[in-house]
């Protein structure tokens, strides 16, 4: 059975200083993401294109939502096969790469040098088992979770993962 889910974001710039996007530097990148019943999400650019640090970056969001999209699959199998996850913890890391055009998709801002794209994610998660679990089923089981994975299964870059198993 088919199902589609709809996801719905308001997204709301709040980086004008009064005079709006009159040049690149009379603006701040600053936004807020809503969904409605949720916690706000400040953001902005990465500060490499004059963003403000201190906030969450297209970027960061995207590293974010393969690691947690894949962490939650994991959990799901690992209880199904009776694996006991005691933590988890992802040190993911994202690569991107600025003026890399795609041969077939030559825009006038890609010709210029200015477009870019992620070219992997590497998830690390370091897991702690319960005593005695299988470490061989749990480490199978971060392929199914690979495989399963809605985020990185919606990407068109490879997204590897490189787990850690321990026991307690």
């Amino acid at each position: 059975m088919s199902r589609r889910h709809q996801y719905s974001v308001e997204l709301e710039w709040t980086g004008n200083r009064g005079d709006g996007t009159r040049h690149y530097t009379a603006y701040e990148r600053d936004f807020v993401a809503r969904v409605s019943g949720k916690p706000s999400l400040e953001g902005s650019a990465d500060p490499a294109f004059r963003g403000d640090a201190g906030r969450w970056n297209p970027e960061d969001m995207l590293v974010a939502s393969v690691s947690a999209c894949h962490k939650l699959w994991y959990l799901h199998l690992c209880a199904e096969a009776g694996i006991r996850v005691m933590s988890y913890h992802d040190r993911a890391e994202g690569t991107m790469q600025e003026g890399a055009p795609a041969a077939d998709d030559k825009t006038q801002a890609e010709s210029q040098g200015e477009a870019g794209r992620f070219t992997s994610i590497v998830l690390r998660p370091e897991i702690t088992l319960a005593a005695g679990d299988d470490i061989a089923l749990a480490h199978e089981l971060h392929h199914r979770a690979h495989a399963l994975c809605f985020i990185a299964n919606s990407l068109n870059f490879p997204v590897s993962c490189e787990a850690m198993i321990t026991h307690q």
